[in-house]
């Protein structure tokens, strides 16, 4: 199964970061930026080794779009 370019969103919460990755689904959370990028990345490796394809496309298919935000004022 080809999968889409997947998207790490990072987002520091007081002593933490955050990150999703809005296409499947997965979070994860760490204490560094590079640290909490690592661990999602292991996560959603994680579930792409574990989930069967129906799982995959399950996720894929929630209707998350991910696009450039184009502003004409600014």
């Amino acid at each position: 199964m080809k999968l889409p370019k997947l998207t790490a969103i990072i987002e520091k919460e007081g002593k933490w970061y955050l990150a999703t990755c809005p296409e499947l689904g997965v979070a994860s959370q760490g204490r560094t930026n590079e640290g909490t990028e690592l661990m999602l990345q292991e996560a959603v490796e994680l579930l792409l080794e574990e989930a069967d394809e129906a799982e995959i496309r399950r996720r894929l298919n929630r209707g998350v779009t991910v696009k450039k935000l184009e502003l004409v004022h600014a």
